[in-house]
């Protein structure tokens, strides 16, 4: 009998069974296509020697007039501004009482003997809860055997009583000190930070403690959202937005080295507005999403607080507002400026805006609305244009190629000028293992290099993503995998693209230190092997009729780029009866799961497999291995019937 090629339908599809999707890929991990054929996607190596605080939900880059390669990233602990691989914490202060200075902070600082803990008792309330960040400057000598290095520092808090707060430093204190520091001791508190994930509770002690429900003693649940920010440029400088809070600033300045602004804190967008000269009351006190409409220079607020108020009792989440043209601190509108406001009108809140080419897009959570500049009076227009729509995830969209892509509470969907349904046949794969409580996690993001768009989302047994599935858009193809990770930038500005992880420990809570990797550069999972594979649908002779005999494979596979020695990859042919049963040893009908190592030298291999159908498996796991499948031939003929 002639040798059969192994040849398989390109992508992977889990939406028939796997014997009715005989001729296609079933299974893979860490794979992807290239004109049609499998291959192992590329390693990720550490970006940054030192970790951030907190779990990154969003990045944003951008090139300044000066030539500064910035990417902002936001947790839920800090928002930080790399440069040249280093993490320039700009976290705003509290709005409200940001510093403590002398006479409150004057000899502030106790030690405990042998302890590692220091404790600052202010005399005053601070107003800080738990898992806070102040920033310590001005203490002078050695406290207790503790160097005034290890308190002069940034800081993450327990809070002690009203009054006063405990960190930990390196070096135990060899004295008890009940009063030390000086006279010169400032204390700064950071914005309170978010939840790393969706929370809910029931009243005492629900989340951090004290931060918003400590006394509630209720039955009902309380529910407290991952906190995520919203990251954009104006020009050279940064704006920011925790998803549902106040809207911030930072000046990229004008002095030719940016390091003195990368030493200098955001600000409240009002604060930046009173600085410009202009109305800090007309800001928005609270928004969903800021957004810079890059064409026509609009910085526009989705979801706000309307003009004429400044409390956040009067957030609409249906609000649109926008500055005047060029000027983000000037949200005035009158006869002079272009600042203004439009109301969407169905749905309960905008969920995210997203710019295209021509127009915004713009997603409640029922509708979709397009936003576009207009030049005239109105500045803007507003037009529904679909019903019945869904958004999963604020993050779990994304545009390429100019269409944008997104995936919705049960499907995915693409927008070209109208919105499709975007056929997917790995659509109850995903859907069906789901983690809906946490899916504010979901992010998407572009690979253009490869044509390829991501989505990261936990799995239906996980709280972070743990799990992947991806689109070519050049082949129209579907493969996913398992990865964690919480934000994903491509590479238009940089050599790779970047993604942040949750830190050590993933599936459970984040540990304080996530990195970030540069995608696509090596081969490897930094300095471990990366495991991959791809498995077929069953295949048969004659419809399984004929139990068919396997006796050897004739593999086709090219190990370009791989750094091994003597790369290797494992073969795989798994052999059952029926569809219903497992692959396992039968001994009464000789069937073996028949597994050998494939090298570049391999001229064929020879096996011994009997049964109704077979699948096909090629995998790898070790360092400096990287492989892509050709057409392999199997030496297989009819053995009878029974």
């Amino acid at each position: 009998m002639p040798l059969i090629k192994l040849q398989f339908k390109p992508g992977v599809n889990r939406d028939q069974t796997n014997y009715s999707g005989e001729g296609g890929w079933y299974a893979c991990d860490k794979i992807r296509f290239r004109s049609g054929y499998p291959e192992k996607i590329g390693g990720w190596v550490k970006y940054t020697p030192i970790g951030f605080y907190g779990v990154c939900r969003q990045m944003w880059g951008w090139i300044t007039t000066f030539s500064d390669n910035f990417i902002a990233l936001g947790t839920n602990n800090k928002l930080y501004i790399e440069a040249g691989g280093y993490l320039n914490d700009i976290t705003p202060l509290r709005t409200a009482t940001p510093t403590l200075s002398n006479p409150n902070t004057n000899n502030c600082v106790q030690t405990a003997i042998t302890s590692t803990t220091v404790t600052v008792n202010l005399g005053t309330t601070h107003g800080a809860t738990t898992g806070s960040f102040v920033t310590i400057a001005g203490v002078t000598g050695t406290i207790g055997g503790v160097p005034d290095s290890e308190i002069n520092a940034n800081h993450v808090i327990t809070v002690i009583d009203t009054d006063s707060f405990s960190f930990v430093v390196s070096t135990a204190a060899t004295s008890t000190v009940a009063s030390g520091g000086g006279v010169a001791i400032t204390i700064s508190f950071e914005i309170a930070p978010g939840y790393a994930s969706n929370t809910s509770s029931y009243g005492w002690g629900t989340g951090t403690w004290g931060r918003a429900s400590w006394g509630l003693g209720s039955t009902t649940a309380v529910y407290f959202p991952q906190c995520d920010w919203f990251l954009d440029n104006f020009d050279n400088d940064l704006v920011a937005n925790i998803r549902g809070g106040a809207p911030y600033y930072w000046a990229r300045g004008t002095a030719s080295d940016p390091g003195t602004s990368l030493a200098t804190r955001a600000v409240t967008l009002q604060a930046y507005a009173t600085s410009e000269g202009f109305d800090p009351n007309a800001v928005p006190a609270q928004v969903t999403q800021l957004m810079v409409s890059q064409q026509d220079k609009h910085l526009v607020a989705f979801g706000a607080v309307p003009f004429g108020s400044t409390s956040t009792a009067d957030f609409d989440p249906l609000l649109i507002r926008w500055a005047d043209q060029d000027s983000p601190g000037d949200w005035t509108p009158s006869a002079t400026t272009s600042a203004g406001f439009i109301r969407v009108s169905r749905g309960s809140r905008i969920l995210r805006a997203v710019p295209t080419r021509q127009e915004t897009l713009i997603w409640t959570d029922t509708h979709l609305y397009t936003l576009q500049f207009t030049g005239t009076t109105d500045v803007f227009a507003l037009q529904e244009y679909a019903d019945n729509i869904s958004l999963l995830s604020p993050r779990g969209v994304a545009s390429a190629a100019s269409i944008t892509y997104w995936m919705g509470k049960d499907k995915f969907y693409a927008y070209t000028g109208r919105v499709e349904t975007l056929a997917c046949t790995l659509r109850n794969h995903v859907f069906q293992n789901l983690n809906y409580d946490q899916s504010a996690q979901i992010i998407c993001g572009t690979n253009e290099h490869w044509n390829e768009i991501w989505w990261f989302y936990p799995s239906e047994n996980s709280n972070w993503n743990d799990s992947y599935v991806v689109y070519n858009y050049l082949e129209k193809l579907w493969y996913y995998g398992s990865m964690e990770r919480t934000a994903w930038l491509d590479a238009s500005l940089r050599q790779w693209p970047l993604a942040a992880d949750t830190g050590e420990g993933a599936n459970t809570e984040p540990s304080t230190q996530g990195y970030l990797y540069n995608h696509e550069n090596g081969i490897n999972d930094g300095t471990s092997a990366m495991a991959a594979y791809i498995q077929s649908n069953d295949f048969d002779i004659a419809d399984g009729e004929q139990f068919m005999l396997c006796r050897r494979i004739l593999p086709d596979v090219g190990f370009n780029e791989s750094t091994a020695a003597e790369p290797e990859v494992t073969l795989t042919m798994y052999a059952r009866n029926f569809p219903g049963t497992a692959y396992q040893v039968d001994a009464g009908d000789s069937q073996v799961v028949t597994e050998t190592s494939v090298g570049v030298y391999t001229e064929q291999v020879f096996i011994r497999a009997r049964a109704r159908q077979m699948a096909f498996k090629l995998s790898s796991a070790d360092l400096g291995v990287q492989w892509q499948m050709g057409a392999s031939r199997l030496d297989a003929r009819e053995d009878g019937k029974r």
